[in-house]
């Protein structure tokens, strides 16, 4: 179903559909203008579009978009929310289920009842989920996200079921024979978070597993948009024709998995070199502002279409060269906050696994921007808190690379304009404890109180998710202002549970990092992983 030939996507990339222009409600001669060079400080203050304009402007070469209007984005709060909205889109499916996720819990049994009881009830209906390969069979023979999954082909047949799992191309050889599971999740994950019913998408960092459902917080956008929705299903696909099929078995696992001859690539554990070379011929195009094939099938009048979404993919491990689009877009919106114009602007950061590329921290710390807040987990808010094993190191490592940056901050005489805070409800294993897996960047324009742009998605903005993971996000740019005061209540709601934590708090004793974390990250970044 997912499953495509090269020659059948590139003759897709070759005609992509007319792309509408970014309509304001203004006339179009004066969208976007800038000062000029001789304007004074006692010039009128500059309109929302001028101010949008410097990154509007790059960002149409960067990445392929759509112009919507922004009641078609809904905000979602809290884990609850996200989970019964999925349900409930997934119970009035009519054509077309598609997931793509980190994984789905093992034990998820009332998500997969909800698809089995959409599948029996709507003949028509086909269901496309993708996981990724090391994540979803680590635990075979025993119970495991395949395992869970494999049961939905037998019944429905795989002409309506679609499972297919993606294996990174940098495991191979002794890494993938002598690397324990787990740890070889360092080498590259299928990364994307895609939940797509019909002709509406929720993106978010959450997976598919009862933590992201009850008690993880995570940021969850819904997009009423059929090209929207339409661009990240033909991404799943891609992705997809590059992946490992899910059959049912009689094994004791319950599955196998299988390289279906009609790939566009050879297998990555037999040719990872040929399979890096024929999905970058397939991704290129489909990821490229020029040449990405898009749809126009939303129904908005033009004079309403007052947001923009920039479809942004990070799929390095895939690509040579790279040419994603996410790094290059966040480097450009975090360049542009460094122009003077800019000096009363604010921005807020957020990452669950707090670990920024270096670019990434040194670019924060040169904006012009006031007020900036980056949000992270607290040791006892991070989902490895008393892991057993190595993975019970993590919080550590986090925190060390959290002192690092604050470090950085009083280094680049930041204290005043830049804090990090930490998120904590309760402690990880308790009750009533949370844990915190957000990720994102938000971005408030001079003289306004909400964002104007956000980007909501799967990446961590680590050196692993620019290098190793694959990822898809959505930035937006709007003027539309209740979509901006949205954006504005989901910053400050995952601020209600966050302290401000300073060098003096990561100097306390209890806070201290020990030799063995410092050597585990030493020996992951030597193997050629990541956290």
């Amino acid at each position: 179903m997912l499953a495509r030939s090269a020659a059948r996507w590139s003759n897709k990339l070759r005609a992509p559909a007319p792309r509408p222009c970014f309509r304001l409600a203004r006339p179009p001669s004066r969208r976007f203008s800038m000062p000029a060079a001789g304007s004074t400080s006692g010039s009128p203050p500059m309109s929302s579009a001028g101010m949008l304009a410097p990154f509007v402007g790059e960002l149409d070469r960067i990445a392929p978009s759509f112009n919507i209007n922004g009641a078609q984005i809904q905000v979602l709060q809290s884990p609850a929310e996200f989970y019964e909205t999925l349900k409930h889109k997934i119970r009035n499916a009519e054509r077309r289920i598609f997931l793509s996720t980190l994984y789905i819990g093992k034990s998820e049994k009332e998500l997969i009842l909800t698809l089995q009881e959409t599948l029996r009830a709507k003949p028509k209906l086909r269901l496309s989920i993708l996981t990724d390969a090391l994540r979803g069979t680590r635990e075979a023979p025993n119970p495991s996200c395949a395992s869970l999954l494999a049961p939905l082909i037998a019944e429905f047949g795989p002409d309506r079921v679609e499972i297919r799992m993606y294996h990174t191309p940098n495991l191979t050889g002794l890494r993938k024979r002598y690397i324990p599971s787990r740890i070889n999740e360092g080498w590259g994950l299928q990364h994307m978070k895609l939940y797509g019913v019909d002709d509406e998408i929720i993106l978010s960092g959450a997976n598919l597993s009862s933590d992201y459902f009850t008690n993880r917080q995570d940021r969850y956008h819904l997009f009423s948009s059929k090209d929207v929705t339409e661009y990240f299903s033909n991404l799943q696909d891609a992705i997809s024709s590059l992946s490992f099929l899910v059959r049912p078995s009689e094994s004791a696992a319950g599955f196998e998995l299988v390289w279906p001859e009609d790939n566009a690539a050879p297998s990555p554990l037999e040719d990872p070199k040929q399979f890096v070379k024929e999905s970058t011929s397939l991704l290129a195009g489909l990821i490229s502002a020029k040449t990405a094939p898009l749809t126009a099938h939303d129904a908005i009048p033009a004079e309403k279409r007052d947001t923009k979404v920039y479809m942004l993919a990070q799929f390095s491990q895939l690509l040579s060269p790279d040419t994603s689009t996410e790094l290059p877009a966040v480097t450009h919106i975090l360049k542009t906050l460094s122009l003077p114009r800019y000096a009363n602007s604010s921005w807020t950061f957020t990452a669950g696994y707090f670990n920024p590329a270096p670019s990434l921290t040194q670019l924060l710390l040169s904006t012009q921007s006031h007020n900036n807040t980056v949000i992270t987990a607290s040791p006892f808010a991070n989902g490895f808190y008393k892991s057993p094993g190595v993975s019970g190191l993590l919080p550590d490592a986090y925190t060390l690379l959290a002192r690092r940056f604050v470090r950085a901050v009083h280094q680049h005489q930041r204290e005043a304009s830049t804090v990090l805070r930490e998120w904590r409800r309760g402690t990880v294993g308790k009750p009533g404890g949370w844990t915190y897996h957000a990720k994102g960047l938000w971005v408030t324009l001079p003289g306004h109180s909400d964002p104007s742009i956000s980007l909501i998605g799967s990446s961590n903005y680590t050196k692993r998710s620019y290098s190793l993971d694959l990822e898809a996000n959505a930035l937006i740019v709007t003027e539309n202002e209740a979509l901006r005061r949205r954006l504005g209540e989901e910053q400050r709601w995952l601020l209600e549970h966050s302290s401000v934590v300073t060098r003096d708090d990561f100097a306390r004793a209890d806070r201290r990092v020990g030799f063995k974390v410092r050597i585990a990250m030493m020996i992951v970044q030597l193997l050629g992983g990541a956290l």
